[in-house]
This record gives structure tokens, C-alpha cells and sequence, in this order.
């Protein structure tokens, strides 16, 4: 018996070594991905919890719940798998997303697969919250089925003797008739006839009118166009004026001037010169192939 708690015992050591270690490798790549899609540094070191955590959460769910609920946390776990594997497997094929120079936003070339992936990454947490409350809910409310003691299994084998008891007593035989015994008369058949009586007449119940029911006027809807709202006041208005594109083009160059290629990006560029994304990534464009023609 000490033989057999002591490799029960390793057993579950070696288990939190190996999941402890395989944590420590996927929370480098779940931590870039978070910082690629807008987390600041905290949320981007507390993201790898939110994924593998509600995984262990599950994992342990599983061990306590039955039927329905255990199906359900088991469902819970391999979706949180397949997410964390597809997001560990972005992470190896962007090389980007390991110096952390990638722009913002941008997973994958392709945009239908950027939205998905940036959809899967920022819903990750989200889900952590509503499907471990609910684990943490069905474990909390989960009533263990009784385990049978010593005194009801008794009782089982006591009835279990009873009906065997019963099942072997000998089948009564009616004793013979004897000669002075007095004889009872003959059962005498008795038809069933009908009754001649004429049965009394029901009643007929005549349905009852139901009143038409009236038709009502409706108001008509109004058919007047709307009245608008009102013009948008000077105030609220921008006072910046609109820059054109060599103009931004100046700017960027002069605020890029002392930068290194490897930070030369769209993210970058546009937060020092203020500018929307389409025309921080032209411009990007624009001064990697000035620098690339003056090198060469």
C-alpha cells in the first residue's frame, strides 16, 4: 500500500513539473501575442494566465463533476487547447511578434485571417471569465453520490436470503375428501343478460355562439419626413489643418531621421507624427525604400 501512494505520489509530481514547463514555453509566445494586439506590458505578462489557467481550471473541473457537467468542462478544455496551440503556432511563424516589432494589429498578411486571429486573441479573456465562472459554479453546487456502508449492504444480502428462503418452501397440496365429509352443492352457472330497460336520454348540449369579433380602426402611420436634427456646430468641429502627403512625408522623415531600420514601422510612425494607420503604413513604405536606394 505505501508502495503504490508513493507512485501515486510521483506520478502526480512528475505531471506538475511537465505542465509547469510546458507553461513556461507557451507563455512566451501567448505574451507576444497580447502585445501585438494592443495589451500594455502588465496584461500582456497576466495574458498567458487567463488562457492556461482556465485550462487547468477545466482539467481540474473534470475530475470533480459527472455526465453532463463533465462533458461540458471537457468541451471547455479543448477549446482553450486548440486556441492556445493556434495562437503558439502564429507566434513560430511571424518573427516579427519575437522582437516585438510587428505593427499593431497585424498577426497574418492576410486580412480575412488577421481579423480572425486578432478576434481569437482578444476574445481568449472574455471567455475565461464566463466559462470559469460557470466551472467554478457547477463544481461549488455538485453533490457527490452516496457511497453504499456496511449496514445497507447487510440488509441487501438479509432480502436477498428472504426471497431465496421463500422460493424453496415446498408447494401446499389440497387434502383428499372423505367419505363423511359433507358435500357442498354445485355451482350453479348464472347467464348476464342485457337490460330491457330503455336507457334515459342524454341532454344534448347545444354549443354555445360566440359573438363576431369586431374589426378596429388602426391609426395609420405618418408618412412627413423626419426633421433634422441640426447641422454640427463650428465648435466640435477639428481646427487642425489637413495636411497633405508630402507634408507628412517631411515630417515623418524628420522624425525618423535618427531611428534604426528595425524600428522604422507603421505603429511608430504613426504615433509620432499622428496620422491614421493606411498612411503610417504608405509612409513606412515610403522611407524603408529611400533608405534601401541610399544604401545601395
Amino acid at each position: 500500500m505505501n508502495l503504490h501512494r508513493k507512485g501515486r505520489a510521483a506520478l502526480v509530481l512528475a505531471l506538475v513539473a511537465v505542465v509547469g514547463m510546458a507553461f513556461r514555453v507557451s507563455w512566451n509566445a501567448l505574451r507576444d501575442i497580447a502585445g501585438a494586439v494592443g495589451a500594455d506590458d502588465t496584461a500582456a505578462m497576466l495574458y498567458p494566465f487567463v488562457v492556461d489557467g482556465l485550462m487547468a481550471l477545466a482539467l481540474i473541473a473534470t475530475l470533480v463533476l459527472a455526465d453532463r457537467d463533465r462533458t461540458f468542462a471537457l468541451r471547455v478544455l479543448g477549446a482553450y487547447t486548440v486556441a492556445s496551440l493556434v495562437l503558439n503556432y502564429v507566434h513560430g511563424l511571424v518573427p516579427e511578434l519575437h522582437g516585438r516589432t510587428v505593427d499593431w494589429g497585424r498577426l497574418a498578411d492576410w486580412d480575412p485571417a488577421n481579423w480572425a486571429l486578432v478576434l481569437l486573441a482578444t476574445s481568449l479573456p472574455v471567455g475565461s471569465i464566463y466559462f470559469g465562472s460557470d466551472l467554478v459554479a457547477k463544481v461549488l453546487h455538485h453533490r457527490p453520490a452516496p457511497i453504499p456502508t456496511a449496514s445497507a449492504n447487510a440488509e441487501k444480502s438479509t432480502e436477498k436470503e428472504r426471497k431465496r428462503s421463500t422460493a424453496d418452501l415446498p408447494v401446499s397440496t389440497p387434502a383428499p375428501i372423505t367419505p363423511n365429509a359433507v358435500a357442498l352443492p354445485r355451482p350453479v352457472a348464472v347467464g348476464f343478460l342485457k337490460s330491457t330497460l330503455p336507457a334515459k336520454p342524454y341532454p344534448s348540449i347545444a354549443p354555445t355562439p360566440v359573438a363576431p369579433v369586431g374589426r378596429r380602426s388602426v391609426a395609420a402611420e405618418s408618412t412627413r419626413p423626419r426633421r433634422a436634427t441640426g447641422r454640427v456646430p463650428a465648435v466640435a468641429k477639428s481646427t487642425r489643418p489637413k495636411r497633405t502627403p508630402d507634408q507628412l512625408l517631411a515630417e515623418a522623415r524628420e522624425a525618423t531621421a535618427d531611428w534604426p531600420d528595425a524600428k522604422v514601422t507603421a505603429e511608430g510612425i504613426r504615433r509620432a507624427v499622428r496620422t491614421s494607420p493606411v498612411n503610417a503604413r504608405a509612409l513606412r513604405d515610403t522611407l524603408r525604400a529611400e533608405r534601401a536606394g541610399t544604401a545601395a
